[in-house]
């Protein structure tokens, strides 16, 4: 099989292509994942279902002897070190290249983390430092470069989580990143043996949630403007990609709220560092 496109129409036009290679045993594995995780997760939703049903998943296709792939079998042996830091080779063609989507990715980073810090704010009644969050985010991110990973930011999900557990400084964080770390060393080669089917669903349901199909009402119920901000951005996600989403709904959106704004000058203040 050839490379799937990374176009939305050909990647459709690769699949349906493709049609005659259906592995039935994979696809009656991943069926089975998404059934499990959406009834253990309805009806025992502090039960951790996710692990379990991958586990069960990857161990009933290992024992029936299914040809089925597993993160392994695709993608070899996974990592359990880091890797050396090393500097990436700068040149003008590759900043020309990456610039755009580097400050796309970056503003939407930035976003996302100030968003988590409000939130963490209203629930142990705190006030965050916008300014240090930011920094914070850029320096951090510029380490997980030197070792080949991908951007981060702050998550609502993960915050929202640590504050219920207990945790209301930045210790937590540290102690969480330590904690991923020792997991990652340790549990690595086990991962391997996880079966793509299960990961698929594991894939298709946390996609599912992150949409939060709960405010699809209030979002259809909002202005005709913002709905066409919404459906926008949706469909150059899709057919377009990420960063050209971002930016085209984020500069619309910014012009729909200037026009509509009504906010006075003395309602801004500089923020604390």
């Amino acid at each position: 099989a050839g490379a799937v496109p990374a176009e939305f129409v050909g990647k459709l036009k690769a699949l349906w292509a493709a049609r005659g290679s259906l592995n039935l045993s994979a696809l009656g594995m991943g069926l089975a994942a998404l059934i499990l995780i959406v009834l253990l997760r309805r009806l025992f939703p502090r039960f951790p279902g996710l692990i379990l049903v991958m586990a069960a998943v990857s161990a009933a296709i290992a024992m029936l002897h299914l040809p089925v792939e597993t993160i392994a079998s695709r993608y070899g042996a996974l990592p359990a070190t880091l890797p050396a830091p090393q500097l990436p080779q700068i040149t003008l063609a590759r900043v020309t290249e990456l610039l755009p989507s580097a400050l796309v990715i970056a503003f939407l980073a930035a976003i996302e983390s100030l968003l988590s810090a409000m939130v963490a704010d209203r629930m142990i009644e705190g006030t965050h430092r916008p300014n240090a969050e930011v920094l914070a985010q850029g320096w951090a991110n510029v380490g997980s470069a030197l070792f080949g990973g991908l951007p981060a930011t702050g998550a609502i999900a993960r915050t929202a989580t640590n504050i219920r557990a207990g945790g209301t400084t930045p210790i937590a964080g540290i102690v969480h990143a330590m904690t991923i770390l020792i997991v990652m060393m340790v549990a690595a080669p086990l991962a391997g043996y996880l079966a793509m089917p299960a990961m698929a669903a594991l894939l298709l349901t946390t996609a599912w949630n992150m949409s939060e199909p709960h405010k699809w009402r209030g979002y259809w119920s909002a202005p005709i403007s913002d709905r066409v901000l919404l459906v926008l951005t949706l469909v150059l996600t899709v057919m377009a990609d990420l960063t050209v989403a971002i930016g085209v709904g984020v500069g619309l959106g910014l012009a729909l709220r200037l026009r509509d704004s009504r906010f006075q000058a003395e309602e801004w203040r500089t923020p604390d560092r």
